[in-house]
């Protein structure tokens, strides 16, 4: 090739001249590999983390419905309760002949508030076994978060390392690394 002739390297034989001057066990080597390994592990932990968070949204909007559907129950509660009273009552004003009608209806409201009650309490037990498990969702959600951010700190960590060429630095890169996977560890094993 003469010296006036332009000459332009393709990804390829870039990829080639990059792995010559940087062996898989050199130092930048090994912080290349290291990185790559933790910002996999990194995506795992932080997808695990947005699934835990939708979780805990879901959880929550559904004890949300529950504690509505509750206060619907409740209303009907105080509607039936209301109704009870008026026919208790009118069944002391009312004539001889009207009396079993009142009676019949304030005992069928009576009926119905006992319904709505029952329903309207396994609702909202219902509803606080909900917000529970969305709680527990929650503070997973708070732990995979925590086990990403320190293994992103690792990856920087491992870039100004390789900018700075400081091997002491590379240890940081693995004592962070080795922590952000044990506490990614823990939130997997801790419900």
């Amino acid at each position: 090739m003469s010296e006036h002739e332009f000459h332009v390297h393709g990804p390829h034989d870039h990829a080639l001249e990059h792995a010559a001057h940087n062996p898989p066990g050199s130092f930048a080597g090994r912080l290349a590999a290291t990185t790559a390994i933790l910002a996999t592990v990194g995506s795992i932990f932080s997808y695990l983390g947005g699934e835990s968070q939708a979780s805990s949204a879901r959880y929550a909007n559904d004890a949300a419905i529950k504690r509505t559907q509750a206060v619907s129950l409740w209303a009907e509660y105080q509607s039936a309760s209301t109704k009870q009273e008026l026919h208790a009552l009118a069944t002391d004003v009312v004539p001889e002949a009207r009396r079993a009608f009142h009676e019949d209806a304030a005992r069928r409201h009576l009926a119905r508030m006992e319904r709505a009650k029952g329903d309207a309490e396994k609702l909202e037990a219902d509803a606080v076994a909900l917000d529970a498990r969305g709680n527990t969702e929650l503070r997973a959600h708070h732990r995979w978060s925590r086990a990403t951010t320190v293994l992103q700190i690792s990856i920087a960590m491992a870039a100004i390392a390789l900018l700075t060429k400081r091997r002491w630095l590379q240890f940081g890169v693995y004592g962070l690394g080795s922590v952000g996977m044990l506490m990614g560890l823990l939130a997997w094993l801790r419900p």
